[in-house]
Formats: C-alpha cells, sequence, structure tokens
C-alpha cells in the first residue's frame, strides 16, 4: 500500500513486479548516466574551445555517437523482452480466476469451482471502519492462495475497464467481447490494492480492485465458507 511522501514504486509482491523494479533501476541508471555525459558536454562547449574544427568534423565521434546509442538501446531492451515473455506465460495454473469489468464495479468467477462467484463494490466513504482506505475497499475481495500460479481471465460486460494490481505488477484491459489472460503469483501474505486503470465513465474512479493473499488453509476455508453460502 502506498503511504504519504512515499518515492517510487509499492513494495512488491510477486516474481514479475520484483523483475519491474530492477528493471526500472537499471533503465534509471542509464538515464541518469547519458544526461550527465550530455550535461558536461554542454557544460564543456559553454566554458572551454570544445567546439574547434577538430573536434566537430572527427570521424572517430561519428562512430562514437552512432555505436553508443545502439548498445543502449540493446542493453534496454533484452531485459524488456525477458520481462515481456515472463508475463506472458502461463505454466500450470492451481487457480482460475475470471474478471469481469461492469459500469462501476467488478464481478470474479472462480472458475475451478462450481458456484463460487460474487460481485465487488466500492466501500462507500460513510461506512468505511477505521483503518479502511477511502476510495479503495470493497465489500467482497478476490481472495488467493499464497506462492500459487494464478490465471486470471479478464473481460467486460459493456465499456473497456482495465484490472490493474501495481504491487503484484498486474495491468491487463478487460474488452466487451475479448477474454484476455495473464497469470500472477503472490509471494507473501497480504491485502494490495488496485483500481480500475481505464477511465470507463463517471464512476471510473469507484471501481476498486482488492486482492487478499492468504495461506492455503486460510483459503480453503474461505472457499469452503462461500460455497456454503451461495
Amino acid at each position: 500500500m502506498a503511504h504519504p511522501s512515499q518515492l517510487g514504486f509499492q513494495d512488491a509482491a510477486s516474481p514479475v513486479m520484483e523483475e519491474l523494479l530492477h528493471f526500472h533501476d537499471h533503465a534509471l541508471m542509464i538515464i541518469f548516466l547519458i544526461s550527465a555525459m550530455v550535461l558536461y558536454i554542454i557544460v564543456a562547449m559553454i566554458t572551454t574551445k570544445l567546439t574547434d574544427k577538430y573536434i566537430l568534423d572527427s570521424q572517430e565521434i561519428e562512430i562514437i555517437w552512432t555505436v553508443l546509442p545502439a548498445i543502449v538501446l540493446i542493453m534496454i531492451a533484452l531485459p524488456s523482452l525477458r520481462i515481456l515473455y515472463l508475463m506472458d506465460e502461463v505454466n500450470d495454473p492451481h487457480l482460475t480466476i475470471k474478471a469481469v469489468g461492469h459500469q462501476w464495479y467488478w464481478s470474479y468467477e472462480y472458475t475451478d469451482f462450481e458456484d463460487l462467484g460474487f460481485d465487488s463494490y466500492m466501500i462507500p466513504t460513510q461506512d468505511l471502519t477505521p483503518g479502511q482506505f477511502r476510495l479503495l475497499e470493497a465489500d467482497h475481495r478476490m481472495v488467493i492462495p499464497v506462492e500459487s500460479p494464478i490465471r486470471m481471465l479478464i473481460s467486460a460486460e459493456d465499456v473497456l475497464h482495465s484490472w490493474a494490481v501495481p504491487s503484484l505488477g498486474m495491468k491487463m484491459d478487460a474488452v466487451p467481447g475479448r477474454l484476455n489472460q495473464t497469470a500472477f503469483i503472490a509471494s507473501r501474505s497480504g491485502i494490495f490494492y488496485g483500481q480500475c486503470s481505464e477511465i470507463c465513465g463517471a464512476n471510473h474512479s469507484f471501481m476498486p480492485i482488492v486482492v487478499e493473499a492468504v495461506p492455503l488453509e486460510h483459503f480453503e476455508n474461505w472457499s469452503s465458507f462461500m460455497l456454503e453460502d451461495a
């Protein structure tokens, strides 16, 4: 969960998010080095005679200016492609959950169970209890087991939505008439908050996503309780 005056991303709660954080730091360091070098050259051109004819017409400088950006792009592209492939892999999921976006709430179906599904609405501000977060709490959380591969099937009933949970490194568009697929693993227990990340209408900011990762035993107890109430 984000906190006041926070710098950077939320703490990673999945292997994919950990990879994204590492890639962010990697790219940021490259940007910092490029910016420092360009700033040094600008200052040197202003304060010294770096603009003489030998420097401006140097073949060596032309070669460096051509090869160096290509090397930088490769250093950024290779880890980026690796993460894209990791995010696209769905290997032997333990649980499949279908999330459907509506105006303006989410519904969840646990497809491995016959009758386990529910709607998830935002809790109004006047109904919040101490410790709950405004605009982020939902009346029904999506409960998942920790350290289990989860496959998400994401769609929408009416307009474009987007199912996004930053701590899990998850963001997938929900498109009417289309079923998008992604997967993740929650590496630790906790409650992770997200919101619809597509401008989907007047109440776009009032359809939060709450994912609760619990040990497998607790998940089994929760699913049994939900099935009894169905």
